[in-house]
């Protein structure tokens, strides 16, 4: 026996007649005799004074006493009988079916086609009666009031020996086989064979299932006949009768009465040895068994008595089924039981090694984490409030000194105790090391079914308290705060923050003493509120070096984790790390570190920055353009630890975007390539190699960036370059000061590249094409044609003048066009007309002059000689740039003995340019004229209109008669105003506008 289910007492004893039938009614007994009488008893206290019991609807555990005797009652003895207490009858099965008025027994019906029955069963859901008579089953339906109607009546293969109703089916057990009869059609389908020894036995589950004997096997099967799980309940052997009262099934033997759970396995609860036993019927509150002459009591016992029982002898499944049937009110007391039993539960197991049983049960108890934790003496807790020993959370009725912390003591670490173990114990420290990775595999499981709940809560409170801070609370805001990755400022007193903390930390030992280091990693990277302190220390010591670094980023201890990482890649590099692979700690690790904190904190970034910057430039280049650190900032960094780079990283600025980039950044970098070039230029010249066509790669960069930037000082970089040499650079600097024919002469004079000094006139001219009208961009080919005619002229003073324009404060853009005024008197109409044929931004003064340069520039030319000028150069560049040259200005500057053949790839565009011009400008022409005349003959037919005035004429505005008032008339002719009240509305449309223009 497990425990003591149900109390027997003996209610009546020494029955005048042997009982056939027995049954309950309230507090009442109604017991059938072989006489055929019906004896009716009652407690003897009730039936003293005659008063109702305080429970009219339940049996006393007490005596009972013959109230009265219903003689006559039936003819023969009765076989059962069933009080259906919805409807207050008394229905007995003898002879036939009988129907009694309950209290009175007044007879309501007698069903004599049911005469020779031998088996009923009752739907008081529905009021249906089946009962089978021989080979016949028959269905009869109470009408409600004193009758009943038969609804149907089927023959089966043999007889019945037990039925039930399962729904709207009748479960049949005849003499071989069991089989479910369909009430509507009549038609049967089999279940399976019944048993060989044992009669067949019906049992209807409150669910609406059912149990099919077999032999002293119990099967379930659903309302369709179909088997519902594999487990079975066995009795000890096949019983007559079976009751069902949650939770237990009661089976009837011949010498005893068996109590078995229903829950799997359906273990024998209590068996209760009653010899002589025959009938067996359940009441609102009891089991009642009747003996040949006496009748027995099964009282439950109180469901409260029944959990300690259980819970004393170590049947905790047993007892945590009986807690939830509990009523509901009270829930609070069977919480805390159940809290108990699972406690108990989990420490049995615990001891018994059984850890993840464990603890699920600890989980379900709903303890708190530290108790659980209290059994781990290797897992270091952070200081806080008193941890609770297990005793003090364990229900005193639940013998507490049996569960002390010593009896599971058993995770203690690893590693303080193997070591005490002699050789001769090898095995059994490694017993003790699979026993302690068990234990703390179950606790990473109880806390990570924990950590949800827990870690929501301590953010949510975080969360509350950085609202009460934004809003200026001032007991909020006055608590000490640390800061966590995720959970901004965390207060040290916050009762979720320190369980949150103490789980995490705990949780990160776990999972570091079992040798998931990745998972660690993992717990780290998220939100996570492990103590920071018991943590490094932990982690150092075990070189999980990873972990530690997660620890350090999520705790915001970035300085920290920076210097570890520089060590380890230091180590890595020498070869001395051996905890982890060497090539998981590189200078790139560094990088990617600093990468989410170059927003909030540039000035770490740039100071660990710097340790890899040799290593890897491009990659550390890279991190300070992505993230958004000012330029300015990087390069003064740059500039005092690391000048070697300064250079590549503003490069790599300005390719990126070269708008971005400041003027100062931009004269920066400009400097920093004339230093390396003139550094370069000394080196050659001191061994006397200098060439000035020759290029390195930093002299190629400082080209490119004088001409495509424009953020430097051409003065200041002007001032640098030597005298001597770097003419490209000296001509490129004095085009971005608009010294265009200074520039223009280094390139024809110093560097002899015609080609140069066109591509210089093209650029100039193309810039000023795509900016307003400038004075002097359709002249720059006219410059170069000057020096090209000049040589000696322009090449005389030329240091001077490029020394005075250096030390001049305040250098002006000098006047071009000077060179090209002219004064001459003859030939003027015919250059006229070429110089009309194009437009090129040319002021007319330009053209105006009495004397030819040309002319004096021949004279000169004959002077010096005329084997000087750059003639074919001077071709060249008008057959080449015919379409941008000014047509009259280029003929005046050639000398006079310029051959007209040699100008045919000048002259023959230009005049065809212009003569296709002037016919477009005399079409033009024609197009317009006829166009005005077009628009005088649309004026002329609308001043034929004629306007009507009579003297019903209206003002569209006033809706006055207009009479012979001013009047004015809308463009469609059709509309007539007073002029005074057209004036008005124009007045007050102009008012409307600048209200509106006012508001805007």
């Amino acid at each position: 026996m497990v425990h003591s289910a149900y109390d027997s007492f003996q209610l009546i004893t020494d029955c005048p007649t042997k009982i056939d039938a027995i049954e309950s009614y309230g507090w009442k007994l109604l017991l059938g005799c072989s006489d055929g009488s019906l004896r009716i008893y009652v407690s003897d206290s009730s039936g003293a004074d005659r008063s109702p019991p305080s429970d009219p609807h339940a049996l006393r555990k007490e005596p009972y006493a013959l109230e009265r005797t219903v003689a006559g009652f039936s003819k023969k003895p009765l076989i059962s009988m069933e009080v259906l207490e919805s409807r207050e009858l008394l229905l007995s099965l003898s002879e036939s079916i009988a129907f009694h008025r309950l209290p009175n027994l007044e007879t309501i019906a007698v069903i004599t086609k049911a005469k020779g029955a031998n088996v009923y069963s009752w739907d008081d859901r529905r009021g249906f009666l089946c009962f089978a008579r021989q080979k016949r089953v028959c269905i009869f339906r109470h009408d409600g009031g004193r009758g009943f109607v038969e609804v149907k009546d089927f023959g089966v293969p043999d007889t019945v020996k037990s039925m039930s109703w399962c729904g709207e089916n009748i479960c049949v057990g005849i003499r071989k086989e069991y089989m479910i009869l369909n009430a509507t059609n009549g038609a049967l389908s089999e279940v399976f064979s019944s048993g060989k020894i044992a009669p067949p036995l019906v049992v209807a589950l409150p669910s609406g299932e059912l149990i099919l004997g077999k032999e002293n096997i119990g099967v379930f099967v659903d309302q369709n006949g179909k088997l519902l799980q594999a487990d079975r309940i066995c009795w000890s052997e096949a019983p007559t009768v079976v009751v069902i009262q949650k939770p237990y099934a009661i089976a009837l033997f011949p010498r005893r009465v068996e109590i078995r759970s229903l829950r799997v396995p359906y273990p024998l609860i209590q068996t209760i040895v009653l010899p002589g036993a025959r009938r067996l019927t359940k009441s609102n509150n009891a089991v009642v068994v009747a003996l040949e002459k006496s009748v027995y009591g099964l009282f439950p016992v109180p469901l409260g008595a029944q959990i300690v029982q259980l819970t004393a002898s170590g049947n905790f499944e047993e007892a945590l089924a009986l807690c939830k049937l509990l009523p509901p009110e009270d829930a609070s007391l069977r919480a805390a039981k159940e809290g108990s039993i699972h406690i108990r539960y989990a420490h049995y197991l615990f001891d018994n090694g059984c850890y993840e049983e464990a603890m699920e049960h600890f989980l379900a108890s709903q303890v708190d984490i530290t108790y659980v934790l209290s059994l781990y003496q290797s897992i270091v807790l952070p200081k806080t409030t008193a941890v609770p020993e297990p005793e003090k959370l364990v229900d005193l009725s639940l013998d507490a000194p049996q569960l002390s912390r010593g009896s599971s003591g058993m995770s203690d670490d690893l590693e303080t105790f193997l070591p005490q173990l002699s050789e001769s114990d090898e095995n059994s420290a490694l017993e003790f090391k699979k026993m302690s990775h068990n234990t703390l595999m179950a606790l990473i499981k109880f806390l990570q079914k924990k950590r949800y709940i827990i870690v929501e809560k301590a953010a949510a409170e975080g969360t509350e308290e950085v609202v009460l801070d934004a809003v200026g609370d001032s007991f909020t805001s006055s608590r000490f705060k640390k800061s966590n990755k995720g959970r901004g400022n965390v207060p040290i007193n916050s009762a979720a923050r320190e369980m949150a903390a103490i789980l995490d930390t705990a949780l990160l030992q776990a999972l570091l003493l079992t040798g998931q280091s990745s998972a660690a990693v993992e717990l780290l990277k998220g939100l996570n509120y492990c103590d920071a302190k018991i943590c490094e220390e932990i982690l150092h010591k075990g070189h999980h070096y990873a972990a530690l670094l997660e620890l350090y980023r999520s705790n915001s201890m970035h300085r920290e984790a920076l210097t570890l990482l520089h060590q380890l890649v230091e180590e890595s590099k020498s070869n001395q790390l051996q905890a982890e692979p060497i090539q998981k700690f590189s200078p790139e690790s560094i990088i990617e570190y600093l990468k989410p904190l170059c927003g909030t904190d540039p000035m770490l970034v740039l100071e660990f920055s710097m340790l890899v910057l040799e290593s890897c430039p491009t990659q550390t280049i890279e991190l300070f353009l992505s993230g958004n650190i000012p330029a300015d900032l990087v390069n003064s960094y740059l500039k005092q630890h690391a000048p070697n780079m300064q250079g590549r990283y503003l490069e790599l600025m300005l390719a990126m975007n070269e708008n971005g980039i400041s003027g100062n950044l931009q004269n920066e970098m400009v400097q920093i390539y004339l230093s390396e070039v003139l550094e370069w230029y000394s080196e050659l010249s001191a061994q006397q190699m200098w060439d000035e066509k020759a290029y390195s790669p930093t002299r190629k960069k400082l080209l490119s960036a004088l001409e495509s930037i424009s953020g430097y000082s051409p003065e200041a970089l002007l001032k640098r370059l030597p005298p001597d040499a770097l003419f490209e650079e000296r001509a490129i600097l004095l085009g971005k000061m608009n010294q265009h024919e200074l520039a223009l002469s280094l390139y024809v004079h110093k560097l002899n590249v015609p080609e140069l000094a066109l591509a210089y006139c093209d650029r100039v001219y193309e810039s000023s094409v795509h900016q307003p009208p400038a004075k002097y961009s359709g002249n720059i080919y006219l410059t170069l044609l000057q020096i090209y005619l000049n040589p000696q002229k322009t090449t005389k003073n030329f240091e001077k003048r490029i020394t005075n324009l250096v030390s001049s404060p305040n250098v002006s853009i000098p006047k071009i066009s000077s060179a090209t005024s002219f004064k001459g008197k003859g030939g003027r109409k015919k250059i006229a007309s070429i110089e009309g044929a194009e437009d090129m931004r040319i002021s007319p003064s330009n053209t105006d002059s009495s004397r030819s340069d040309g002319d004096a520039d021949a004279e000169e030319s004959n002077e010096e000689g005329a084997s000087s000028i750059m003639l074919d150069q001077v071709l060249d560049l008008l057959s080449r740039r015919w379409d941008r040259i000014n047509g009259a200005q280029a003929l005046r500057l050639l000398p006079r003995e310029t051959k007209l053949q040699n100008l045919l790839p000048f002259l023959g565009p230009l005049l065809k340019k212009s003569s296709e011009a002037y016919r477009n400008f005399s079409v033009i022409k024609s197009l317009r004229q006829s166009e005005n005349l077009q628009m005088k003959d649309e004026l002329y037919n609308q001043r034929k209109a004629v306007v009507k005035i009579s003297s019903d004429s209206m003002c569209s505005l006033c809706n006055k008669k207009l009479g012979t008032s001013v009047f004015a008339v809308y463009p469609n002719g059709t509309t007539l105003v007073h002029f005074v009240c057209f004036r008005d509305s124009q007045s007050m449309k102009a008012v409307s506008k600048v209200s509106q223009l006012r508001k805007r």
